[in-house]
């Protein structure tokens, strides 16, 4: 009888979702993108410009990279699968969408410049 409830503990342990909490996302999100943006080399601010998108868009969504890293994955899904008005999904995407060319670039302060972009617009669209 206790290893069935021990099981049964178990089993609902990891069947239990992780809670959705898009305000942690996108604070994660800001904070990577301003790393980013302060970062000496060209190679650190995409990574944490692709962090801070990653936690945008979350690993169903586009432009995520596994390989970047998402410091998100234990907040939710992905500030934008997350976010419940249709308007600020909008306004999230158009975040992650607007920080690929930082992302593509092999010009630092181009990189630089897109990542200020992107924290910028978080905190605006908290």
């Amino acid at each position: 009888m206790k290893k069935t409830v021990l099981l049964a503990a178990c089993a609902a342990l990891i069947a239990t979702p992780v809670l959705a909490d898009t305000a942690a996302e996108l604070n994660i999100a800001q904070n990577h993108a301003g790393m980013a943006a302060k970062a000496a080399d060209l190679k650190t601010t995409q990574m944490h410009l692709h962090h801070a998108v990653n936690c945008l868009v979350g690993p169903a969504g586009k432009g995520f990279d596994a390989t970047a890293g998402n410091p998100c994955g234990k907040a939710g899904a992905g500030a934008i699968p997350d976010a419940t008005d249709a308007a600020v999904k909008a306004k999230l995407q158009s975040i992650a969408d607007a920080a690929e060319p930082g992302l593509s670039t092999t010009d630092l302060a181009a990189a630089q410049k897109a990542a200020q972009s992107t924290a910028d617009a978080i905190g605006a669209a908290k």
